[in-house]
């Protein structure tokens, strides 16, 4: 399996930008479809973006697209997130996943294999 482990976050005033990264180890990171979850207390998880094995395709969440940013470098065995114009709402655990399935097959089930343990991020006012 691949192990995933995610950092970057932190406190941040409303506004402001934040990155988080996802290395990756254990297997071959490029064969693995990429996305970001979150979750804030009391809410159920939810998808906020993923990006294909080669990078080539990205997929968000409606009401995040336009903000956030999905990349990843497959040299470095990483993926990011790049968060701007935060709002308070964006408070959440950031969670990493990774399936080996195309980006298509993955979004459609909203499925992933892979976890880790997520990063905390929170927007103050």
């Amino acid at each position: 399996q691949v192990q995933l482990v995610e950092s970057g976050g932190g406190l941040v005033q409303t506004g402001g930008s934040l990155r988080l990264s996802c290395a990756a180890s254990g297997r071959t990171f490029s064969s693995y479809t990429m996305g970001w979850f979150r979750q804030a207390p009391g809410k159920e998880r939810e998808f906020v973006a993923a990006i294909s094995r080669g990078g080539g395709s990205t997929t968000y969440a409606d009401s995040l697209k336009g903000r956030f940013t999905i990349s990843r470098d497959n040299a470095k065995d990483t993926v990011y997130l790049q968060m701007n114009s935060l709002k308070p709402e964006d408070s959440a655990v950031y969670y990493c996943a990774a399936d080996q399935r195309p980006i298509k097959v993955v979004v459609t089930t909203i499925a992933f294999a892979y976890w880790g343990q997520g990063t905390q991020v929170t927007v103050s006012s």
